[in-house]
C-alpha cells in the first residue's frame, strides 16, 4: 500500500445534532446527511463557512445511517431501528421499503446501492449487537453480517451472503457486474460478483489499513471512496484469532466500558481493481471517528458517528 499523505482539515461544520453517521453529496454541491435525533439534513454550501446552511428534509423516526441518492431525488435511508426506507426530499415522506427479512426483524441495516434495474442491495452489521453496542461486535467477531437484495416487485428482501464481519458501506463497479462491501471487523474491502462464472462467490478486493465504513462513488465512473472508522489494532487482530467463548467474554465486558475514539483519522480510495490512489490520515485530530467521507468542489466532507457535525478537508489532486 501507498505511503499515506497528509488530510488537511479546513473547518467544521456544526449541524445542531450529533452523529451525521453518512454524508453523500448530491448533483449541485450539497450534502446529505441523518443524525442521531432521526433527522435527515441536507447541507448548503459546506465548502463555505460564510455561506454554509443547513436545512431539515424528513424525520425518519428511528436513526438513520447509511443514504444513498435515487435518480429522481429522493434518498434511500438504511435506519438502524426501522430498516430501509425511502425518504422524499420534496415532502419529507417517509416509506418503509423493508423491516423484516425470512420473519426476521431486520435491524442494523447500515448501507444500500440502487442497481440500474431498480433493485437495491444493502448490509445489515449484524444480527447479535445492535448498534448502540457496535464494539460488541467488533470484539466479539461475530461474523454475522450480511448482504441483502430488494428486487422491484418483490414482497422482501433475500440474502445474499452470510458471515460478514459487520457488514457497512456497500458500491457498485461503474459496470455493475459486482459490489464491494466493508467489512469493518476485518479491516478489508470484500467484492461480491453479481454476473459472470463467479457470480455469487465473495472474494477479496482490498486489504486496508484501518476500520472501514461507509463507502461512496465518486461518479458513476468515480474512485470508490472509503471513511475509515479507526486504525488497525494488533491487539484486536489476536483477540479475533482467540476462541468464541473468550470473544464474547471481552465483548461483554467492551459494550460497558468508556469507549473514546481514536485521535488518527484516514480515508481511503480505491479504483474499480481495488489499487489504493488516495490515503489520507491525520494524526492528532480533533475530529474523531470518521464513519464517512464524501467529495464536492474541491473539498472532502467527513461524518462522524459521535461529532456534532461534518468536517470538510482538502481534496487531493486527482492521480
Amino acid at each position: 500500500m501507498d505511503r499515506s499523505t497528509a488530510l488537511v482539515p479546513l473547518h467544521h461544520v456544526r449541524l445542531g445534532a450529533r452523529g451525521p453517521e453518512d454524508v453523500v453529496a448530491d448533483p449541485y454541491g450539497r450534502v446529505l446527511t441523518g443524525v442521531a435525533d432521526g433527522r435527515i439534513l441536507r447541507v448548503h454550501h459546506p465548502g463555505d463557512p460564510r455561506a454554509v446552511r443547513t436545512e431539515t428534509l424528513a424525520e425518519t423516526g428511528g436513526r438513520p445511517l447509511g443514504l444513498e441518492l435515487l435518480p429522481d431525488g429522493d434518498i434511500l435511508v438504511c435506519d438502524a431501528e426501522r430498516g430501509l426506507l425511502r425518504v422524499g426530499t420534496e415532502d419529507g415522506t417517509v416509506h418503509v421499503l423493508a423491516d423484516s427479512v425470512a420473519g426476521e426483524r431486520l435491524r442494523f441495516a447500515s448501507n444500500a446501492v440502487v442497481l440500474p434495474d431498480g433493485t437495491v442491495c444493502f448490509t445489515v452489521s449484524s444480527r447479535r449487537h445492535p448498534l448502540d453496542r457496535w464494539i460488541g461486535d467488533i470484539v466479539e467477531h461475530t461474523g454475522t453480517g450480511r448482504l441483502l437484495r430488494l428486487a422491484p416487485g418483490a414482497g422482501g428482501p433475500e440474502v445474499l451472503r452470510e458471515g460478514l464481519q459487520f457488514a457497512n458501506g456497500l458500491a457498485a463497479s461503474a459496470d455493475g457486474s459486482f459490489l464491494v462491501i466493508a467489512e469493518t471487523g476485518s479491516c478489508r474491502l470484500t467484492r461480491y460478483p453479481l454476473t459472470g462464472p463467479r457470480a455469487g462467490h465473495a472474494e477479496p478486493f482490498a486489504d486496508l489499513p484501518g476500520m472501514p465504513d461507509n463507502l461512496w462513488r465518486d461518479g458513476p465512473a468515480g474512485l470508490i471512496w472509503a471513511a475509515l472508522a479507526g486504525p488497525r489494532l494488533p491487539a484486536l487482530d489476536l483477540l479475533h484469532r482467540a476462541p468464541a467463548a473468550v470473544r464474547r467474554a471481552t465483548a461483554r465486558a467492551a459494550v460497558h466500558a468508556p469507549y473514546r475514539p481514536s485521535g488518527t483519522v484516514g480515508v481511503v480510495a480505491v479504483d474499480d481493481r481495488g489499487r489504493t490512489v488516495h490515503h489520507l490520515t491525520r494524526r492528532r485530530s480533533g475530529f474523531r471517528m470518521v464513519t464517512s467521507v464524501c467529495a464536492t468542489g474541491d473539498h472532502l466532507v467527513l461524518g462522524s458517528l459521535v461529532e456534532p457535525g461534518v468536517a470538510v478537508c482538502a481534496r487531493p489532486a486527482a492521480r
